[in-house]
């Protein structure tokens, strides 16, 4: 080549997406007119062409300016024209060759070109720049998987410098730009140092690339490998009759999870559980506990809630719907509803009812959820005595289970419902332990937005519940968790009232129970009037209640056996259905009686009276006291003839009475159990007026405690007494006058129909009990 005139005429090939460089053979497809033409034009002369790369792939007809300038001569080794056209040509690369003009450019491109030989003088350096160029393609190769080791092999043999760049080169996948870079590098020596900077770039690319692709592919093996596994146990447990087996089981939860709504410790919580039930033996006993754990705390309502019903008037009208009275609870929701309406979060009320049976504590607690719009839950702690009832086994035990509070929230399907615990009066403790104390953190609005249940191992949020509790008497709950209730008491009703629940309520819910169409049965309003006087004592209308179904029944037999159509019931015709009367209405004593005086009493079923009687005989001065009475009311009874005695001379009593005489002092229906200190008046006038042979007053009742000097301290439970008093058809009631400000809570029906004495001093008693005056001389007041 070297010998060959430097300046000479050529045909050019433009070249889309391909670069020749010197030494290099490959396959062209010919196929653009033109290059055709400059193809057969080069086979008439002596084989040779020009191959230069196009700047753009994308360009039909190049122009000049749109041809790099240099190029490289090549000798074409063979022609073939294929079926479709086109023409393939193997072309080997001879030497570098720069474009001087353009001859002609119609037919096809034909060129003046000057030839590039290569000059270098051999040194070490460029021995050293070969070896590291064959170092970085080896290192290259093995990154690349793109060329093949054999091609290092034959690179690896070839010892001009300037041939080993250009072969290396074009072993590289680089843009055309980059390889005419080298190409154009003329000083082989810089063509090297070019090349070394590419395969450097290359291969930190390659490098990013692997380690991309490894991550990829570890993320997808472990996925695939996954996905092998579970259909190889799938399969495993199909062949051994599992259908679907631990796999479906933990697929199943998996999307539960991932469906449910909760905080993130729950979700990693039950994540890890699930994982864990994944690992178990199908066989092993541990994976069924493992599985009740998952399903407890994804049935539990982590975040679930109702939305508030805050309409005060709507839900003022369900609580008038339900229930007659009651007013204090039904005002304390609508406060509640109220304060609702401003903050819009209010930590739940811990509401507890406190009254006797029947009078709706535990139907109020229902309306009040229907009102709000919440759901409702009640559960009853009547004789519950085991701590773990409240907050849950651990879960080592066999059978354990989360306590009745988590079981309630679960039964709700909501984190917010009304939460009725009846009867927490009822509770007791053993050696299991005290559920009063598993309470205290239940309903304390401090500490419940964490409550522990010991089954369920996370934190349980309470603050939204609104508690309810329900209880007979006050002084059965223990004092701490008395301390975080509101308490609210529901006093017993009245006879108005008691009538007016009949009339509106009672008798036709049984109506429709008993299956009796509206006309087929008529009770007479004195007739309700003769079954709450005649037929039930009581504070609530369980009783009634019953007396109406009874009725009811009774009616409903007479229609289907054809004995009448339509049934009315009268005062008169009362006791056909019911029977005699069970209770003489007005238990006030028929005439004035020594020695006998009506108490009134406060139980937990609500208020009663009480006649206490005392004989006198001639004995040794022994006192003796019958009708199963409390340790209180003994006290009481001492305290009453220790205040006789010291007061006999006034009283015209015979100063050694009690040592001729024997005291029998009796509180007849001995079968209930009596006690509490306010019957010490009733005990004292009793006394008296056996001592002194004056009658007691028939119309009067009494309540308060006694000092040894006379005075009258103050009671509970007034109003449940006056109640009791108007039911037993008494007109005058003595009570201490510190209870004054008390009278303002009894109804003003009853109120009417009573006379309240407010009496401080035992002087005072006897002038209004005593049918005529005892005390001689001048009354002694406190």
């Amino acid at each position: 080549m070297g010998n060959k005139s430097k300046v000479r005429s050529m045909p050019l090939l433009p070249l889309r997406g391909l670069l020749v460089y010197p030494s290099m053979v490959l396959h062209l497809d010919v196929g653009r007119e033109k290059s055709v033409k400059a193809l057969d034009k080069a086979m008439v002369d002596d084989s040779l062409i020009l191959l230069c790369s196009q700047s753009e792939v994308n360009i039909e007809e190049p122009a000049m300016e749109d041809i790099y300038r240099i190029g490289t001569v090549s000798k074409v080794r063979q022609m073939l024209k294929l079926p479709n056209g086109t023409i393939r040509v193997l072309v080997e690369g001879m030497v570098r060759a720069e474009i001087i003009d353009y001859v002609s450019t119609s037919e096809y491109y034909e060129v003046q070109i000057k030839e590039l030989p290569e000059q270098l003088v051999p040194d070490p350096e460029i021995n050293a720049l070969m070896r590291t160029l064959l170092n970085q393609f080896e290192h290259y190769i093995h990154l690349s998987k793109k060329v093949t080791p054999e091609t290092l092999a034959a690179v690896s043999d070839i010892e001009e410098p300037g041939r080993l760049a250009d072969v290396i080169c074009s072993h590289l996948s680089l843009k055309i730009k980059d390889k005419q870079e080298i190409l154009e590098t003329i000083d082989v020596r810089e063509r090297m140092e070019k090349l070394l900077d590419i395969l450097n770039n290359e291969r930190e690319v390659l490098e990013l690339e692997r380690k991309i692709s490894q991550r990829v592919k570890k993320q997808m093996e472990k996925t695939q490998k996954e996905y092998y596994l579970r259909e190889q146990m799938k399969a495993i447990q199909k062949e051994l009759g599992d259908k679907e087996g631990r796999a479906g089981e933990v697929e199943e939860l998996r999307a539960q999870l991932a469906e449910t709504e909760m905080p993130d410790q729950v979700k990693d919580k039950i994540s890890k559980e699930i994982d864990r039930l994944e690992k178990m033996p199908s066989t092993s006993a541990e994976g069924g506990v493992i599985r009740n754990y998952i399903d407890w705390l994804l049935a539990l309502p982590w975040a679930k809630q109702t939305e508030d019903d805050l309409d005060i008037e709507k839900a003022e009208q369900i609580l008038n719907e339900d229930h007659f009275g009651l007013e204090k609870p039904k005002e304390r929701v609508l406060e509640y509803l109220a304060v609702q309406n401003l903050v819009k979060k209010l930590k739940g009320p811990i509401l507890c009812f406190v009254g006797p049976p029947g009078v709706g504590k535990t139907s109020i607690a229902r309306s009040i959820a229907r009102s709000l719009g919440r759901e409702f839950v009640r559960i009853s702690l009547g004789g519950v005595r085991d701590e773990a009832e409240i907050r849950g086994h651990r879960r080592t035990y066999v059978g354990a289970m989360p306590g009745r509070i988590i079981q309630g929230m679960k039964s709700a399907g909501t984190n917010n419902p009304v939460f009725l615990l009846d009867e927490i009066d009822k509770m007791s403790m053993d050696f299991r332990g005290d559920p009063a104390s598993a309470l205290l953190e239940v309903l304390d609005p401090e500490q419940n937005n964490t409550f522990s249940d010991h089954y369920i191992e996370l934190p349980f949020d309470l603050t939204n519940v609104m508690f309810v509790t329900t209880a007979n008497a006050v002084h059965n709950i223990p004092r701490p968790l008395l301390d975080r209730m509101e308490v609210l008491y529901i006093p017993g009703y009245t006879e108005i009232e008691k009538l007016q629940i009949a009339k509106r309520y009672l008798l036709p819910k049984q109506e429709r129970e008993h299956g009796l169409e509206p006309g087929q049965l008529t009770v007479e309003e004195e007739a309700l009037q003769s079954v709450i006087r005649l037929y039930t004592r009581e504070s609530g209308v369980r009783n009634m209640e019953q007396q109406l179904a009874s009725l009811c029944r009774k009616s409903a037999k007479r229609i289907v056996s054809k004995e009448a159509e339509k049934i009315t019931v009268t005062a008169e015709n009362l006791k056909d259905f019911l029977g005699p009367p069970k209770f003489r209405f007005g238990v006030a004593e028929e005439q004035d009686q020594i020695g006998a005086a009506t108490g009134l009493a406060w139980t937990e079923v609500g208020g009663d009276t009480l006649m206490i009687e005392v004989s006198v005989m001639p004995g040794k001065g022994k006192l003796t006291l019958t009708g199963k009475l409390g340790d209180v009311m003994k006290e009481s009874a001492q305290a009453a003839f220790s205040y006789t005695r010291s007061r006999a001379e006034e009283l015209q009593i015979a100063p050694d009475f009690h040592e001729k005489n024997d005291i029998h002092i009796h509180v007849p229906e001995g079968a209930i159990p009596k006690d509490g200190p306010s019957a010490g008046i009733t005990i004292a006038t009793s006394l008296i007026s056996a001592l002194t042979n004056i009658p007691v007053s028939r119309q009067v009742a009494m309540t308060g405690e006694i000092t040894l000097r006379g005075r009258v301290l103050p009671i509970g439970g007034l109003k449940e007494k006056a109640l009791a008093a108007h039911r037993a058809g008494i007109t005058t009631v003595l009570m201490p006058k510190d209870n004054e400000k008390d009278i303002q809570e009894i109804p003003e029906s009853v109120r009417e129909d009573l006379r309240f004495i407010p009496v401080s001093h035992m002087d005072q008693v006897l002038d209004e009990a005593l049918v005529r005056p005892v005390l001689a001389g001048k009354q002694v007041q406190p």
